[in-house]
């Protein structure tokens, strides 16, 4: 039966919006991992960690 301005709900039920289907459980959870990866901006790359410091024997006469 066709939707009528007498049945006003008629209306809003063919306006909601209806559940996808045929979506496997591991694209939905691959698609949330793509948009994760695009939507997340790059690390700050790490500090550089210097080595220890060498001692060439060059001392200030006490």
């Amino acid at each position: 039966m066709p939707a009528t301005e007498s049945d006003p709900g008629a209306q809003a039920r063919s306006r909601s919006p209806q559940p996808s289907r045929g979506v496997s459980m591991h694209e939905l959870l691959a698609s949330c991992a793509a948009a994760t990866a695009v939507s997340t901006p790059p690390r700050a790359p790490e500090p550089q960690v210097c080595g220890p410091v060498e001692d060439h024997g060059h001392r200030e006469a006490a």
